[in-house]
């Protein structure tokens, strides 16, 4: 849900599109003030991610507070409201997401909505350049403008799970006993604690001599340490951002849900035996696979079996046990008439199952593979 603060001196005005906005049900309104002097004292602490204000208000007009309100919220979007058209071509001088006029109808609300959900998802997706990336999934892997930094190395197992910890928690308190007892708890805590301020030292220095512009600090009086992530983007943090904030598959969005499926390479440090993070690796898991058969979904209902099929396959690529992914998978195969591929992929199941779990597939897939079967052999 989008974060939406309104600025409009006529209280009506105010009401009514706070209405519109919240029948549309995609952003949440946390501030009104029909006095733009009051809104720019308190603008710091908004964190919103689009204001819409008037244009013509006693005091200070729109356009004067549109220049402060871009030095004070840079990170949110500008939307202008009001009865004239006639200041179109200023609003977007002064870099305005959009001009709506009043009464703004609830369709074309929506699409400003959805544009700049868009815009802000493209965003989040895009890596900056110069900027460094934390991959999470399957293992820890520090990127820079695309290019992989290959001199980082680990001191000690220790100082990964370590780190690994901390950026699951990146720019939140850790605090110091949490962090002995989950990684020393066979050792004293006097001793523990000893390894854990040596542990801190080493990543330090190994993110120092790797050029990895991040920040391990003391915090909390000394009593628990942060991980501080800056400019950096987190490839677990930016996937799940881009799917809580975009609207369920349609014509619009249809390719940003594609590049989010592309963004989840693995599960969460999957490559690691960390019991602390197998729930987290479950939920992103669970959510991974309830994206990716959306998208089939919509795929499948368009008809565009291409797409459909390249989504399928990613899906048994990422969850290789979920038989409803290896039934879609045959049933299209069958209708493009590529009869060996279906019976490849039964086996393929049918073997993974058995060597992995001991199991066979289930009883609809059976039945529709006996069915087929009994047609083509």
């Amino acid at each position: 849900m989008l974060r939406v603060v309104l600025i409009d001196d006529e209280r009506l005005a105010l009401i009514q599109l706070e209405s519109t906005l919240r029948a549309l049900g995609s952003a949440i309104v946390t501030a009104t003030y029909t006095n733009p002097l009051l809104a720019l004292n308190e603008a710091s602490g908004w964190d919103a991610d689009i204001i819409f204000l008037d244009i013509d208000m006693p005091g200070m007009n729109g356009m004067e507070a549109a220049k402060r309100l871009e030095e004070i919220c840079p990170g949110s979007a500008l939307v202008f409201v009001t009865a004239h058209n006639s200041f179109a071509l200023e609003a977007f001088e002064a870099s305005a997401q959009d001009y709506l006029l009043k009464p703004v109808p609830r369709e074309r609300l929506s699409r400003t909505i959805q544009r700049i959900r868009n815009r802000k998802t493209a965003m989040h997706q895009e890596v900056k350049k110069d900027s460094l990336l934390i991959r999470g999934f399957n293992s820890i892997q520090f990127e820079r403008d695309g290019v992989p930094i290959r001199d980082f190395r680990w001191r000690t197992s220790k100082s990964q799970e370590l780190f690994a910890y901390l950026l699951y928690y990146h720019d939140r308190i850790v605090v110091k006993d949490k962090l002995v007892e989950l990684l020393w708890p066979e050792i004293s805590l006097k001793r523990a604690s000893t390894h854990l301020y040596t542990a801190i030292y080493q990543l330090r220095q190994s993110l120092k001599r790797a050029d990895i512009g991040l920040v391990i600090s003391n915090a909390s009086v000394g009593e628990g340490y942060m991980l501080e992530s800056g400019d950096a983007q987190i490839d677990f943090v930016l996937w799940e951002e881009g799917i809580v904030s975009l609207d369920p598959v349609g014509d619009h969005n249809a390719s940003v849900h594609e590049e989010l499926l592309k963004l989840y390479t693995g599960d969460f440090l999957g490559d690691y035996d960390y019991l602390w993070a197998e729930s987290e690796r479950q939920r992103l898991r669970n959510l991974s696979l309830q994206h990716a058969t959306e998208l089939a979904d919509y795929y499948t209902a368009k008809e565009n079996i291409t797409k459909a099929v390249n989504t399928y396959q990613r899906i048994v690529e990422l969850h290789p046990y979920h038989e409803p992914g290896y039934l879609a998978l045959m049933e299209f195969y069958n209708r493009l008439g590529e009869l060996s591929f279906v019976q490849e992929q039964y086996e393929k199941l049918r073997r993974l199952l058995w060597r992995d779990l001991r199991l066979t597939p289930s009883a609809k897939v059976e039945r529709w593979y006996g069915n087929w079967k009994r047609l083509y052999t």
